[in-house]
């Protein structure tokens, strides 16, 4: 006869709600994230329509670099995630 060790664990009693409601809470954090993105987006546009306005330029680099090393946190994929949410906020440069 097979008892369960402590390493085993046993099978949720309702597998596919558990999965339901993470898929649910995944969808509701994703709604978040996009809200935040586009946000952002907006945000880091108006800054640098404001900064060319005075005469300044669009980019800064230092500050972008500061994005940069907040996102590594997340490791290799956190810098990838920082470029891509520095051109998204950019816009079309030159126009």
């Amino acid at each position: 006869m097979a008892t369960e060790t402590s390493t085993e664990k046993r099978p949720s009693s309702h597998p596919t709600t558990d999965i339901d409601d993470l898929r649910g809470e995944i969808d509701r954090l994703d709604a978040e994230i996009l809200a935040a993105v586009k946000r952002r987006t907006e945000v880091s546009q108006a800054i640098g329509r404001a900064r060319m306005a005075s005469g300044g330029t669009r980019l800064v680099h230092s500050r972008e670099m500061k994005v940069i090393e907040r996102y590594s946190e997340l490791g290799p994929d956190g810098k990838d995630l920082a470029m891509l949410l520095l051109r998204m906020g950019r816009g079309r440069l030159g126009h």
